[in-house]
């Protein structure tokens, strides 16, 4: 059993083929798929795909970094009313995200101290998106006593970062297609990470894994990603499946 930690899945790009592409990923051993939200805009159709799977889909609950605008107080008080209503998985995605666009890097960071507060409020973990903002991130992780659990989502940093993280205690690495890439040099610190520091996922529909790269991500594409890893680790796809998913189960546990 293969667990996506990190799935768009309720995104406009699968409105045409959602279902037929998740039964083909549980007809492959990929049977779980968490959910992160990305703003007020996404809930209804996360919900939805939640509601439609739920042995199969989870919903998280939280603002990303790149919707954190003007109005991004509005947007994280319609979180936090959720987060009152009903149970999630974590709060996710959320983090700084200085790639596109530095404007709002203090409101960035407001709203990634408020919503880890939030996870520690109600004994969540945290799923983090980073982009150009190691440092940034780090920081603020740092500047807490406690912390939750959490996974740092897409990483593709170097062997010091991943170092740093997973010395906070209870973190995991997510990987994802970025793994397949032949110049990104992921392959290259993965292969000196102990598998138990590490979780799948594909970050549907977008960073599809060799050979797809380029296409719309999809569920099923988690096996080329755990196929890479096996070879990296030179082990079995069962180990690899029966690792990351406990890493997984241990994430979205509660403490």
């Amino acid at each position: 059993m293969f667990v996506d930690t990190h799935t768009h899945l309720y995104a406009t790009e699968f409105d045409h083929d959602r279902n037929a592409l998740i039964q083909k990923a549980l007809a492959n051993g990929v049977s779980k798929f968490y959910l992160p939200n990305i703003s007020s805009g996404s809930i209804a159709a996360m919900m939805a795909l939640e509601a439609a799977f739920p042995d199969h889909c989870v919903a998280m609950m939280g603002l990303h970094p790149c919707d954190v605008k003007e109005n991004y107080l509005e947007e994280l008080a319609v979180m936090e009313t959720w987060l009152a209503k009903r149970k999630f998985a974590a709060i996710g995605e959320i983090g700084i995200d200085l790639y596109w666009d530095k404007t709002f890097i203090k409101a960035q960071i407001e709203a990634f101290q408020i919503q880890i507060n939030w996870a520690l409020q109600y004994n969540y973990s945290i799923v983090i998106h980073c982009r150009d903002a190691f440092d940034e991130i780090y920081e603020v992780l740092k500047s807490y006593s406690k912390l939750p659990k959490g996974i740092f989502h897409c990483f593709s940093g170097n062997l010091e970062q991943a170092n740093q993280i997973l010395a906070l205690k209870n973190f995991k690495l997510g990987i994802g297609g970025v793994l397949t890439f032949k110049n990104a040099g992921l392959d290259k610190v993965v292969e000196q990470i102990d598998l138990e520091h590490l979780v799948l996922e594909t970050d549907a529909p977008y960073l599809a894994p060799v050979p797809f790269r380029g296409k719309r991500n999809e569920p099923v594409y988690l096996l080329e990603i755990a196929k890479k890893l096996a070879e990296l680790k030179n082990c079995s796809m069962a180990q690899v499946a029966e690792i990351t998913t406990k890493n997984a189960d241990f994430v979205f546990s509660v403490l």
